[in-house]
């Protein structure tokens, strides 16, 4: 689970402090807000790979916020945890069917909310397992052969663009950012900068068009859904 972010949206500074200190010690980044609406506003700017959402919050409540985040295209795919002192089975019901992916009442230790976390995070992952040949839009992307066809025609790109290329075909309406595209592309032990990606990125679309891969302007790239 390293490099994963969690953004935290509660609006109790003690269990925010509490949540961020023992994700950390399990390797995760934390992000927090203190309500819905300033935990839409973080997510929008850092694209976190899962949401722990309480419901009982001042400006927008947690209900309202995912309910937004799952009609927001740049946001409906992330996993979202309901993490909330309301333990009445309509409240669960609710939340599930506004789009948490799990619900969880307070209070929980810690160990077990992890355990929650890791499993929501498992589940999502391999919805994303790789295949070896990706038909999207009108490409053909070959990951065993590194080629790239379109109808008659064939694409042979370098590496790095190819895997650019596959990571964000495979993961089709998804917007990740230039970190995250850096740490799974070329690895989190090689030293490369933010404008790697731009240069990969820009090489792709002379070669493919620019209709592929769409710019998410302070964000990052999506390859259209």
């Amino acid at each position: 689970m390293a490099n994963k972010t969690i953004l935290v949206v509660d609006d109790e500074k003690d269990l925010l402090d509490l949540i961020e200190y023992n994700l950390k010690k399990e390797g995760f980044d934390v992000l927090k807000a203190e309500n819905g609406k300033e935990g839409i506003q973080i997510a929008k700017e850092h694209n976190p790979d899962l949401v722990l959402m309480d419901i009982m919050m001042p400006k927008m409540d947690g209900m309202e916020a995912v309910e937004k985040m799952r009609s927001d295209d740049q946001l409906k795919s992330i996993p979202i945890i309901f993490l909330t002192a309301r333990s009445d089975e309509k409240t669960e019901v609710e939340g599930l069917n506004k789009g948490g992916d799990d619900y969880i009442t307070k209070p929980i230790s810690t160990t077990k909310l992890i355990s929650r976390i890791k499993a929501v995070m498992r589940r999502f992952d391999e919805t994303e397992e790789e295949v070896n040949r990706l038909d999207v839009h009108d490409l053909s992307i070959d990951k065993d052969r590194y080629i790239v066809k379109r109808g008659e025609e064939e694409f042979q790109l370098p590496r790095k663009e190819f895997e650019l290329l596959y990571y964000l075909a495979s993961r089709k309406g998804k917007v990740r950012d230039r970190q995250t595209l850096l740490n799974k592309v070329w690895g989190d032990n090689i030293y490369v900068v933010d404008r790697t990606v731009d240069v990969h990125v820009r090489k792709i679309r002379e070669k493919l068009g620019n209709h592929y891969i769409e710019t998410v302007k302070g964000v990052g790239y999506r390859f259209k859904e």
